[in-house]
Formats: C-alpha cells, structure tokens, sequence
C-alpha cells in the first residue's frame, strides 16, 4: 500500500508531477481541489467566495481525511493544505509526504503565465509578484519543511524534466 502527499507552493508542479509520477508508479491520481469540486459542484474560487476561508480549509480538512483514507495514491494537496489544522501532521501519519521545492524566481515566471487563472494574483506582475511569492512562502516554509522528503522541482519544462522530478521522488520513497 503506498499514499504519497505531494505539497509545495501554487506553481510548484504537484499536479503535473503528480499524474506522472502516478502514471509511473500505476497508483490512483487524485488533486484535492478537483476532488473539493467535483464533492461541492463549485469551484474553490466559488467555495471561498461564498464561504470564506475558515469553511473552505475545514472543507478541505474533512476532504483531506477522506481521500487519505485511499489506497495506492497519490495525492496533490492544495498549495496551503498543510498549514491549517493538524494536515501536515496527519498527511505524514498516513502516507508519504514530498515538498516540491522551486525557488521564488522560478514559481513566479510559472505564475505570472497562470495569472488569468488564479485570482489571487490576477493583479500582481514583476516585483509585486515576486514579494507576494516571498511573503507567502515564508509563512508556509514551517509546514512545508516537516514533509518527509524533499524534491527539487525547479525545472519542469519538458517531458524529460517532469520525468526527471518524478523518477528522483520514486528513488526517495522505495
């Protein structure tokens, strides 16, 4: 039986390292924001603006236990999963937990692309953005160091990279 968190920063590549790696591995993909949706027939966006924060993360907590009760996954956690309530504690409890580490510089020419898609940055560019990065991973970096491992995934530009990223986490979780 094998469950692998995969965690790490807006940008970081947990869903497209992730579909690879499960692909790799043959294990069940699951991201749990498309998990959150598919459950809620809303979008997060949606969810937050109706909700607020406080009732997406205990929505995101309780869907969390439940995909964390899966066999043979891996699982793509929302780029702040781990830093409310107990989840980084409880995704190292049941499974394997992987921070996909990128520098700032590099998360913020992945996101600047994705702009249009993540509202949060709809409107920060350059600079700002590169603060905004900054700012946020220095309050997250406390969950994210308490993963299990750690993998570099600084490049993912091609298909051989993603490769490369998913290959050296298979090395980290045999």
């Amino acid at each position: 039986m094998k469950r692998i968190f995969l965690i790490g920063y807006m940008g970081s590549g947990k869903t497209t390292v992730g579909l690879d790696l499960a692909r790799k591995l043959n294990l069940s993909f699951i991201d749990l924001d498309t998990h959150i949706e598919e459950r809620f027939h809303k979008t997060v966006k949606q969810i937050f603006a109706e909700k607020g924060e406080e009732s997406f993360r205990k929505i995101e907590q309780n869907m969390l236990h439940e995909v964390a009760e899966f066999e043979d996954v891996v699982i793509s956690a929302g780029g702040g999963t781990p830093c409310f309530f107990d989840n980084m504690d409880y995704m190292n409890e049941k499974g394997t937990t992987i921070f996909l580490d990128v520098p700032p510089e590099e998360l913020v020419r992945r996101l600047d692309s994705a702009r249009h898609t993540r509202p949060v940055l709809k409107d920060l560019r350059g600079d700002a953005l590169l603060q905004f990065v900054n700012e946020n991973l220095e309050k997250r970096m406390p969950f994210y160091s308490k993963a299990s491992k750690r993998a570099d995934a600084s490049s993912l530009d091609s298909a051989e990279e993603i490769d490369k990223v998913a290959e050296s986490i298979i090395k980290l979780t045999e």
